[in-house]
């Protein structure tokens, strides 16, 4: 039950960065990573902005946090993000040995905690393993990209 709470909690303030980042012409997309009650690194997409394919929210996020904390390994860590990571980002969660991935929607073009690939939590060649718990405010995290695309598609 407080898990939940928690989750609820952060992944609002996922969405509200994921709102920044339509705000700032980017797919909507947010993350947050948190240790011990403490949000220690936050992130929106900006590869547009930052001219920088790698600038998904996840990776915008791990950087912060390590920088905050001087160290690229966040152990103890739960990174939570309005959709599934891709392979990129998932890579990139292992090796920062964050111990907990909550995401909100389903990404099923590209996600890879399960809906495209499974690198996310099954993947036993890794040498690190992530718990993943999916689905937290799904269809508000889900209805947030809906709107993004529609609002792009629609004519001028």
């Amino acid at each position: 039950m407080m898990d939940d709470v928690l989750d609820r909690k952060y992944m609002a303030r996922a969405l509200m960065l994921a709102r920044r980042a339509e705000a700032e012409g980017e797919v909507p997309v947010g993350a947050v990573i948190v240790r011990e009650g403490k949000v220690i690194g936050e992130g929106w997409n900006r590869p547009i902005a930052s001219h920088d394919p790698s600038a998904h929210a996840e990776i915008v996020a791990l950087r912060d946090a390590a920088a905050r904390e001087g160290n690229y390994r966040l152990p103890n860590s739960t990174l939570y993000v309005t959709l599934e990571p891709c392979p990129m980002c998932a890579g990139a969660i292992i090796h920062a040995r964050v111990a907990q991935l909550v995401f909100g929607a389903r990404d099923p073009k590209g996600g890879a905690a399960g809906s495209v690939f499974s690198l996310l939590p099954s993947d036993h060649r890794f040498n690190h393993r992530v718990a993943v718990r999916s689905g937290t405010l799904a269809e508000t995290c889900a209805e947030q990209l809906r709107a993004f695309f529609r609002a792009r598609r629609a004519p001028d």
